[in-house]
């Protein structure tokens, strides 16, 4: 079989982003003051747990973004290779198991029946009965007696499972830097367990358990179950979960992409120049502000539509029909997001442009731009990194908001928005399908308290005014 890559507009965006964020890892290495504030950060357990959680997230979301289609059976005689429609990622190869282990409708989580009941014909009478499942727990022969012993023996075995590879991976980093230090194995690993030392081993060591047991549970676990249930049309509400993982990580930083180059180069410009270009820019962002940002939205998106829906021949899949959905809304959120930071550097700059230096530079002929790019961004650089962590959880929640209300992304995009949307009618059906919106929310719940907590760190870490008093905590 063959296999042609697929580059949607969201992945290449998601890849050049990537690149920066190498770039600036690779500076923060080379740069000891930026260094040493990063490691402040890893060495607090909330600050260096969230960023794994973070990183976790984002390994998903890379290993969904890279797309391909693959080859059909060639017609008889025909050297002509055609392709499927169908666009698929590393991601839905890793999940092949879940995405093919579809249902008839609901089940619940962990369930070896169907969660209505059906007629069916069973012994020549037809019968209202709720009917075994096809792949949950197809591996047991009686399951009302062998499902709480088979889920108590796995999960036992999860535990350990996790514990050994937990453990393999800190003896590994022990032994690496026992490696480069001048302590012992046996001395590293005391002072880990002891949980002495610079860094917070204990609860890296406690989030890694948690991790290893995650990822085991949905590779060995969900062939066997579904660990979530299954939605109305019978697929695993786990792989709509992890699927949706990508969706709300291209909102949170696509749209930080395109809002940042506003903020910035408007927000120095009226604090550094004043007079008529502050009043211009001003008034722009106090209009953009009037402007109800829903509405907006929703009128954006159905043009879209509108457009899409009238050339669909520009669009040679649905994917690529439902990315153009999705970079869309992240350019509208862009540029109806940037007023808040803009307004905050304007503040900034007014103050930072009276400074000594700022004046002894103008005295000497530097020019406005070099001022601009050497003096002051440098200085607003704390409040530009520590606005974005913060907003980035806002856009995820923006995003399941606005698919709520159904001007959000494409229906065919997974997105926790979308599986809210649809969960909501289940809430009022008797009996009640719960387990959708539980994963939707657990999902978003991790991903924006990682994300807050993160913040508040790198706030502590960044903010001159928290370092004078004592932010080292």
């Amino acid at each position: 079989m063959m296999i042609t890559p697929v580059f949607l507009w969201t992945d290449i965006l998601l890849g050049v982003l990537l690149v920066f964020l190498s770039i600036y890892v690779f500076h923060v290495w080379h740069t000891p003051p930026l260094r040493q504030r990063w490691q402040q950060i890893l060495r607090r357990p909330i600050g260096a747990v969230s960023l794994l959680v973070l990183l976790t997230y984002l390994l998903v979301a890379v290993l969904d973004s890279m797309h391909f289609r693959t080859s059909l059976a060639a017609a008889e005689h025909s050297r002509e290779v055609h392709y499927s429609v169908e666009v698929l990622s590393v991601l839905d190869v890793i999940l092949t198991s879940l995405r093919n282990a579809q249902e008839r409708t609901y089940s619940a989580p962990f369930a070896t029946h169907a969660y209505v009941r059906e007629t069916l014909l069973v012994a020549g009478v037809q019968q209202r009965i709720y009917p075994r499942l096809k792949y949950g727990g197809a591996h047991l022969d009686d399951p009302a007696q062998d499902r709480g012993a088979d889920l108590k023996t796995r999960l036992g075995l999860l535990l350990v499972k996790g514990v050994v590879f937990s453990a393999a991976f800190i003896l590994l980093l022990a032994s690496w830097m026992s490696a480069r230090g001048s302590n012992s194995l046996t001395g590293v690993l005391s002072m880990m367990i002891r949980g002495k030392g610079l860094y917070p081993w204990r609860s890296l060591a406690l989030a890694l358990l948690v991790f290893f047991m995650l990822l085991f549970m949905i590779t060995d676990l969900s062939s066997l179950y579904h660990i979530l249930g299954t939605d109305k049309v019978g697929q695993d509400v786990l792989y709509q979960t992890i699927k949706s993982v990508r969706t709300g990580l291209v909102i949170g930083t696509l749209t930080t992409l395109v809002m940042l180059p506003f903020a910035i180069i408007l927000g120095a410009m009226a604090g550094y120049f004043r007079g008529w270009i502050d009043d211009l820019i001003q008034y722009l962002y106090t209009t953009l502000n009037s402007v109800p940002g829903v509405l907006l939205i929703a009128a954006s998106v159905l043009m879209l539509q509108i457009y899409m829906d009238k050339n669909p021949e520009a669009f040679e899949t649905m994917a690529e029909r439902a990315d153009m959905r999705l970079l869309f809304l992240c350019l509208i959120l862009g540029i109806t997001s940037w007023t808040g930071l803009c307004r905050m550097l304007r503040g900034e700059v007014l103050k930072l442009r009276e400074m000594e230096y700022i004046q002894a530079a103008r005295c000497f002929g530097v020019s406005h731009v070099r001022i601009i790019l050497r003096h002051i961004l440098p200085n607003v650089m704390h409040i530009i990194l520590i606005t974005v962590v913060l907003d980035f959880s806002g856009l995820v929640l923006a995003e399941a908001v606005l698919s709520y209300i159904g001007i959000g992304v494409d229906p065919t995009t997974f997105s926790w928005g979308n599986m809210i949307n649809s969960a909501r009618l289940e809430m009022a059906r008797e009996p009640v399908v719960w387990w959708s919106l539980m994963a939707a929310f657990i999902s978003m719940f991790v991903l924006v308290l990682s994300a807050n907590l993160f913040a508040d760190v790198v706030r502590d870490a960044f903010d001159p005014r928290t370092m004078m008093s004592g932010g080292d905590r």
